[in-house]
């Protein structure tokens, strides 16, 4: 049979992005590709990259105290959100146009608008074209979720923080993972007044207990008014804003409420179900160790298939797609050891096994620090660094590394090399500190803490 294309991408995140122009650069493919939205995704257009830089922008409120404390005589200034989201949404453009171009220059041909899936082999698009191709690839990502209570419809997602008309003076975050708490921090460090509610006890679950206790306990010092344990149980449009119920007394108005309360695949009016293709309950497709679907034709990566919800990840599956698929050379993504950052102030960067996942799988030793770094101490702030290692007491391994710290993101890239690479705590002992840092905290913490 003939088909229009060999590949056919739905989706043109940094997964199916990457996927389509190795595919068609590398292997030699005829690819197409359909978005309906912007190219670039989630992280490009309303995630990584955007987020990142309302990140930098909010630290320079303790920059400018800092400053003065190191002999600068420099003033707080107002922070023009016009300016900066402005600024902001011309670089996001610039990335989508590189998205682009080297799509193009790959060879692969561009549809912007949605593409569903008619048959096993056959692409619609929005205007009625159909396609054939001999793979299909989903890589539609995921969207914020928002539950339905009394008074739901007045929040808003992640995907209109960077819209916003001006910043608002009160904001309530509900939520406790990483996008509800980087949120928070973010917006506090502008000068919002901001409160997070959150129903479990802790923020942050999954990572490591003390490392989110930790960051939980810096983000209140810097202002965020936390509150855990915490739900809405209704908001009313008023005068002044929206007035929130809660669960546990914590009423209020704000003028804003944001919901990050978790993410859902974009697999819905696919077309996908009425193929046999297989998704769970919340819509994820399942796939096997190679990424295919319950119709061998058909691929999908990325969120879509909430395996591991990051970007480096859906690439990464995006390439083992190609190697798989159009090089003949059977590639499985690597889900482990999979270093992670979550861009609080200061940021959590970690990698590996909690120290409660580790301790359930065999006995360990825990060495820990935590301390005031040489910079914020100086100019008289309160900010405390945290280390941490989990180590084999059989094999010495380290099974885990947790680091509360500014730059911690860029800290744990680099300590994930040597924990992938299957290091020791002797090789750790073994390597010769960088003075003064706050990172040599890692190769000199000689005695465990605790054992488990």
């Amino acid at each position: 049979m003939t088909f229009d294309y060999d590949l056919f991408v739905i989706g043109g995140g940094s997964g199916g992005v990457r996927a389509a122009r190795l595919a068609a650069s590398e292997a030699g493919a005829k690819v197409a590709l359909a978005e309906e939205y912007r190219m670039g995704g989630t992280c490009v257009i309303r995630g990584c990259v955007p987020k990142k830089l309302m990140v930098f922008a909010s630290s320079y409120k303790d920059g400018f105290e800092d400053a003065r404390a190191y002999g600068w005589d420099v003033q707080d200034g107002a922070f023009d959100w016009d300016l900066f989201k402005g600024k902001m949404h011309a670089e996001l453009t610039r990335l989508e146009s590189i998205y682009t171009t080297n799509l193009g220059k790959a060879g692969a041909e561009i549809f912007h608008q949605r593409a569903v899936v008619k048959d096993a082999h056959t692409v619609q698009l929005a205007d009625g074209q159909t396609f054939t191709a001999k793979h299909i690839l989903v890589a539609t990502g995921g969207r914020p979720f928002i539950p339905e209570f009394e008074g739901s419809d007045l929040a808003i997602t992640s995907n209109e923080m960077f819209h916003l008309d001006a910043l608002p003076k009160r904001l309530l975050i509900v939520g406790g993972g990483f996008i509800a708490c980087e949120f928070a921090c973010i917006m506090n460090g502008l000068g919002v007044e901001v409160t997070q509610f959150y129903r479990g006890e802790q923020v942050l679950r999954g990572f490591d207990n003390e490392a989110r206790g930790h960051v939980a306990d810096l983000m209140r010092e810097k202002g965020v008014n936390l509150h855990v344990g915490t739900d809405v149980l209704s908001m009313a449009k008023t005068d002044d804003g929206i007035a929130v119920k809660s669960s546990t007394g914590h009423d209020g108005t704000f003028d804003a409420v944001m919901y990050a309360t978790g993410r859902v695949p974009n697999s819905a009016g696919l077309g996908l179900d009425e193929l046999g293709v297989k998704t769970a309950r919340n819509g994820a497709i399942e796939v096997d160790d190679y990424s295919q679907t319950a119709v061998p034709s058909i691929y999908a990566i990325g969120d879509v298939t909430d395996r591991v919800n990051l970007t480096p990840v859906a690439i990464r599956e995006g390439v083992a797609f190609v190697e798989t698929v159009f090089h003949g050379r059977p590639t499985k993504p690597d889900h482990d050891l999979i270093p992670a950052a979550v861009f609080t102030q200061p940021e959590l960067g970690t990698v590996g096994l909690t120290e409660e996942e580790a301790a359930a799988k065999e006995p360990i030793e825990v060495y820990s620090a935590a301390f005031r770094p040489m910079q914020s101490l100086f100019a008289g702030r309160d900010d405390r660094v945290m280390m941490k290692l989990i180590v084999s007491q059989t094999t010495r391994v380290v099974l885990g590394c947790h680091i509360v710290a500014d730059h911690a993101g860029e800290l744990i890239q680099l300590a994930g090399i040597a924990i992938k690479m299957g290091a020791t705590k002797e090789d750790f002992d073994r390597t010769v500190a960088v003075h003064p840092t706050m990172s040599e905290e890692l190769v000199t913490m000689k005695t465990p803490t605790r054992r488990t």
